[in-house]
């Protein structure tokens, strides 16, 4: 697919948040001499703190600080009132004046307004006071231990430790009880064991917070794709590419379990797929000096998806060579599918076989060998906020404008909606198409609606960019939330691993935070991969 590659920001401009803070409880201490033999002014007092911890005349600590308060806000010369007349309002920066035992530095601002002349509450002792060092010459006082008088729980009052200082009490104290299995775990409990290989964790940030943050998003541009035939035989071309068949709408009523006995399963072809996808970039000589991630759109999708998706667990393989992350797909262990969880699987690969041309299967022909494993997958490039990415995506169909630009189409089962699973479809299952075909850049998905027992009952056109309006509305998702968590993500995991080390990347039970681990070893694929390039 030939996209133009520029940058663009889907989700509007970030808010400018800006908010002067005035602080009138921050004064620096000092006076200014004039010329001629005038007497010192006041320009600014020592904060509250430390002239009630160290006042001359032997003046109380509470009568210090209230009198500070007052002086510093009512004293000022003549000279200054005059100074201020063409400046009234403004708020001005200034240093801080330093003394003898005040070595810091800090900034303060000056209110030039008018200022009342009130009689001077300090009187001749002004003077002294405004000379009070910012440090007390006084050693900070040491409190008593505080004792809890308030904790009336059992073996309190007279039994097991007590807390009248009056010694044990009579009764001894009840136990020893057994130790409850595992009490003290969990995720309401800090102490938690960790795993041995535990490097760091990506604590999650509120919806709020990743809202206010807009992240540029660009255009996917494809580089170079695969296709994968019967057999398993991989070539650097677009033989299993499918043309999507636009007259789907005439197969509606068709029965999807058509050709369920001859179906072929998708084998788990564990690292050697993410092979194919590092020999593709060889064989095109994509170079890698400026990528940041390689790795397969699977991936990525987890990771958007986690911000909203909190009870699904999954894990990564995590690869740093030559200044470039791999991301290895992990597949977790699953329970045993059952005759009905095979049909359902089979029904979308049944949909995608009867929404594209097979200039094999004549019209009305029924479905057939359905092979699983025959894929075709395209290679492009894209930028979510300073991150290049490199991704494999497999890709179901295409179609073409009457301009002859070729564009892909997302296929995709589901259940018929009702009143009761149309916010669960829209929440979670729309959220999912939209990642998908957000990140490759596919503008179209078409859905398959079926009933329970497998048959198509009608199709619906969705474009991916009107998604995220439908659900707006409704508050279930934003599409911003997701680029910004991934954003997160993926500049906690730079940042982190280092080169030629091997990770895991997991979100597993109780769901909060994202680990990475440490790894014993590399796949062969990537280790070949760094060697030929």
């Amino acid at each position: 697919m030939d996209f133009a590659e520029q940058a663009m920001n889907l989700f509007g401009e970030s808010e400018e948040e800006g908010e002067e803070e005035n602080n009138n409880n921050n004064y620096s201490n000092g006076e200014e001499e004039e010329e001629q033999g005038k007497e010192p002014q006041q320009r600014s007092s020592s904060s509250s703190s430390s002239s009630s911890s160290s006042s001359s005349g032997g003046s109380s600590s509470a009568a210090s600080s209230s009198a500070s308060s007052s002086s510093s806000n009512r004293s000022s010369s003549a000279d200054e009132d005059e100074e201020n007349d063409g400046n009234r309002g403004e708020v001005r920066s200034s240093s801080h004046i330093n003394h003898d035992n005040n070595d810091s530095s800090s900034h303060h601002y000056e209110y030039d307004e008018a200022v009342e002349e009130d009689k001077d509450l300090f009187g001749s002792d002004n003077e002294d006071y405004v000379k009070t060092p910012a440090n007390s010459p006084h050693p900070v006082p040491v409190l008593p231990p505080i004792r809890n008088t308030n904790n009336h729980t059992r073996g309190g009052f007279g039994r097991g430790r007590w807390q009248n200082d009056r010694g044990p009490g009579l009764l001894p104290r009840p136990g020893p009880y057994p130790q409850r299995q595992n009490y003290g775990y969990g995720p309401k409990f800090f102490n938690a064991p960790r795993d041995e290989r535990f490097v760091s964790e990506l604590k999650f940030k509120s919806e709020e917070t990743l809202s206010r943050k807009a992240t540029a998003f660009q255009e996917p541009c494809e580089l170079a794709c695969f296709s994968r035939v019967e057999g398993g035989d991989v070539f650097f071309d677009d033989r299993s590419l499918r043309l999507f068949k636009r007259l789907i709408t005439e197969d509606v009523g068709t029965d999807l379990n058509e050709g369920f006995d001859t179906f072929v399963e998708k084998k788990d072809l564990g690292s050697q797929g993410f092979g194919d996808l590092l020999a593709t970039i060889r064989n095109k000589n994509i170079p890698l000096q400026n990528m940041h991630f390689v790795t397969y759109r699977n991936n990525l999708n987890k990771i958007l998806g986690t911000a909203y998706m909190r009870h699904e667990p999954w894990e990564m393989g995590v690869h740093k060579r030559n200044g470039v992350v791999y991301l290895d797909v992990h597949k977790l262990p699953e329970r045993p599918q059952s005759e009905l969880d095979r049909r359902r699987c089979y029904w979308g690969y049944s949909f995608e076989t009867l929404a594209t041309e097979d200039p094999r299967r004549a019209d009305g022909e029924p479905i057939h060998h359905v092979d699983a494993n025959v894929e075709y997958c395209s290679v492009i490039k894209t930028k979510l906020g300073a991150h290049r990415l490199l991704i494999g995506a497999e890709m179901d169909c295409c179609d073409s404008t009457d301009e002859g630009r070729r564009f892909y189409v997302e296929l995709k089962t589901s259940r018929e909606l009702d009143y009761h699973t149309e916010e669960r479809f829209e929440r979670e299952k729309l959220l999912k198409f939209w990642i998908q075909s957000f990140l490759a850049g596919v503008p179209y998905i078409v859905i398959g609606f079926r009933d329970d027992g497998g048959r198509l009952i009608r199709t619906e056109r969705l474009r991916t960019k009107d998604i995220t309006h439908r659900v707006k509305m409704k508050n279930y998702w934003q599409g911003g939330v997701c680029l910004a968590f991934a954003d997160e993500v993926l500049c906690w995991l730079y940042g982190t691993v280092k080169e030629n080390e091997d990770y895991i990347l997991q979100f597993a039970h109780p769901f909060t935070r994202l680990e990475l681990l440490q790894a014993q070893s590399c796949p062969d694929v990537i280790t070949d991969h760094v060697q030929q390039l």
